[in-house]
């Protein structure tokens, strides 16, 4: 059996990662996880954030139980904290997989004209996003490093108050909304 790998997608709305999901889909009989269909599916117009969490981590483990069965698997929904990328890299190495991290920007008026555009021809894929959205969304972003995307550089060590990136890990994605 050869070495599964886990693709990390890192990017704000509309820079293009579930574009480049689908295709490493393709291209290397990946299982793709896309948190944003199962939010639609499971919650229509409604985005609460606690239930998004909860999905990320619902689709975090069976990504890094498709790993130990030896089945590439790709991660689509932004990824914008290092300790998201740190703990999920860490995970993978534990399972023996290798990651490939794909960061997508954009320039601001190139992703609100695809964010429209997404809204006016699939509304149905989609929330509406204002521009105050964006902007607080790409002032938290933490752009991975050029080690980090071509995965020279180590992983961090978990943050204060945890022992291992397996423990940050359930703490950030809990298992249910309550």
């Amino acid at each position: 059996m050869s070495q599964p790998t886990l693709f990390l997608t890192v990017g704000l709305p509309g820079t293009g990662k579930t574009t480049a999901a689908r295709r490493i889909e393709t291209e290397h009989a990946a299982l793709r996880l896309t948190k944003d269909e199962w939010m639609k599916a499971l919650y229509g117009d409604e985005n609460p954030p606690a239930a998004s969490d909860v999905i990320e981590g619902r689709l975090v483990e069976i990504g890094l139980r498709a790993l130990e069965l030896g089945v590439n698997v790709v991660i689509d929904f932004g990824l914008w904290g290092r300790d998201e990328r740190s703990a999920l890299r860490q995970a993978a190495a534990d399972r023996g997989a290798s990651v490939r991290l794909l960061y997508l920007e954009l320039s601001a008026a190139e992703q609100r004209r695809r964010l429209d555009q997404r809204q006016s021809e699939a509304p149905h894929t989609t929330w509406q996003l204002s521009e105050e959205q964006i902007a607080s969304w790409a002032a938290v972003i933490e752009v991975p490093t050029p080690g980090e995307l071509d995965g020279t550089e180590p992983v961090d060590a978990p943050p204060a108050g945890f022992a291992t990136w397996d423990e940050w890990r359930h703490d950030r994605w809990r298992p249910s909304i309550v």
